[in-house]
């Protein structure tokens, strides 16, 4: 997968900001990003976060036989892995051009300036000797991967430690770290990487380029030197000629890079040691902040468990509820209710127009007779016109609803109370009239 190419506007702008000596993060022409070194809880596990470059490392050993040619020395080796993890241009399983370049520079860099004493390596001359693999994955790609693995490779071995040996004969033994504690390895200086993007034929220049001013640059020269201001490699690429003036201010920006670089690097493996020793925090876990949500261990507040008794009364006084409940005004409308403790639960009331149309269609529905003058055939007319028919004859009797049914010449009949059907008291009097008149 190819990386996605930058846009006309965006590379203009880029070349613009750094015609005017501008920075897209804020730094200067010569500053570097900000450098954290932190730990694993085993011995040569380490994570350098360049900016938001960041680059895992790790040292693992193994007793194997020496090189034919070198039977006295050790064997160091390297690997520097890009994932998709870290950008998506990378293809996994498949070694690009990009991938050669960097493992090659750091062999040059670390290997071949004899930063590690291979001879302490030999455990039997011609037999045994110790194989030392650093491994660095890369996590995340914001630009400048040599000078991230190249520190996250010294870092790691630095911080290192072989298990002890010793011969008896033809006999090798090795230790755990409980028997014996183990034994660091020994190393001469710490070369560092130190990378200078050059823009428009060399007439610019930049330190420790970001991600997107590596897709705008003409060239990258990159200084492997330690902090006694000896050179350990030095790598062009890009196709552009460099005079020997810029190449020389380039070597003088690099000394000064590394020796506060190193200087970085001693002081965090010197905290490690005293965290160690002391047992204090250590490892990924702990160096997380316990202020943010991903903490993984949170500080216990110390609670004073002396006089609970005593203290009993006031921690159950303090934890009883208030006596008074304050309730909300609630603004009543039609069709809502309020249900709670303590709350008269009901709904709200009809408005007055819905009342007047509801006793209109009761009224139209239900036609009231007397029994006394309405025969069962004038019944059986009316219950086959669909209006259901009312029979009372005192507000104390049972009322007699027929309704009808799909088929006329049926009618089922239903009795209810005379209460929810009652005539009004008009109606009763007017009953009472016609009854003493006939």
């Amino acid at each position: 997968m190819k990386e996605t190419p930058l846009s006309n506007c965006e590379r203009r702008f880029l070349l613009r900001a750094i015609e005017e000596k501008k920075r897209l993060d804020g730094r200067q022409t010569y500053d570097y990003r900000n450098i954290k070194i932190t730990f694993g809880t085993d011995y040569g596990c380490c994570i350098v976060e360049l900016g938001k470059t960041r680059v895992l490392g790790q040292v693992s050993c193994e007793l194997v036989s020496p090189k034919l040619n070198r039977a006295t020395e050790g064997i160091l080796f390297f690997n520097l892995e890009l994932s998709q993890m870290a950008a998506p241009a990378f293809e996994p399983g498949r070694q690009s051009d990009l991938l050669v370049k960097l493992n090659r520079l750091l062999e040059r860099c670390l290997r071949n300036s004899k930063c590690i004493d291979t001879e302490s390596l030999c455990v039997v001359a011609g037999e045994k000797v110790w194989q030392i693999r650093v491994d660095l994955h890369l996590l995340n790609h914001d630009g400048n991967i040599i000078d991230a693995a190249s520190i996250a490779a010294v870092v790691a071995l630095c911080h290192f430690r072989r298990p002890d040996v010793s011969v008896q004969g033809e006999e090798v033994t090795v230790y755990t770290p409980e028997e014996r504690d183990p034994v660091p390895l020994s190393i001469h200086h710490m070369p560092i990487c130190v990378s200078f993007a050059f823009f428009q034929q060399g007439t610019y220049l930049l330190v420790d380029p970001n991600e997107r001013e590596e897709r705008v640059m003409d060239g990258l020269l990159v200084i492997a030197m330690n902090k006694h201001r000896e050179l350990c490699t030095i790598q062009s690429s890009g196709g552009i000629m460099l005079l020997k003036d810029q190449v020389l201010r380039c070597s003088k920006i690099a000394g000064v890079k590394v020796a506060e670089i190193t200087e970085l690097i001693q002081r965090a493996l010197e905290n490690d040691q005293k965290a160690r020793k002391e047992g204090g925090k250590f490892g990924f876990a702990e160096s997380i902040a316990n202020q943010r949500i991903t903490a993984f261990k949170m500080e216990k507040a110390p609670i004073d468990t002396s006089n609970i008794e005593e203290k009993a009364d006031e921690i159950i006084a303090e934890a009883e509820p208030p006596t008074e409940v304050v309730s909300k005004p609630v603004l009543w409308t039609p069709g809502t209710a309020q249900i709670g403790d303590g709350i008269e639960n009901s709904w709200g009331d009809l408005e007055e127009s819905e009342k007047e149309e509801e006793e209109e269609g009761s009224i139209d529905e239900a036609v009231i007779l007397d029994d006394t003058k309405m025969d069962t055939e004038e019944v059986s007319d009316i219950g086959s016109q669909g209006a259901p028919i009312v029979l009372s004859d005192s507000e104390e009797e049972e009322m007699i609803i027929l309704e009808p049914e799909k088929n006329p010449k049926k009618i089922r009949a239903q009795t209810t109370s005379a209460k929810e059907k009652a005539p009004t008291k008009s109606q009763v009097k007017r009953r009472k009239k016609k009854r003493t008149a006939n």
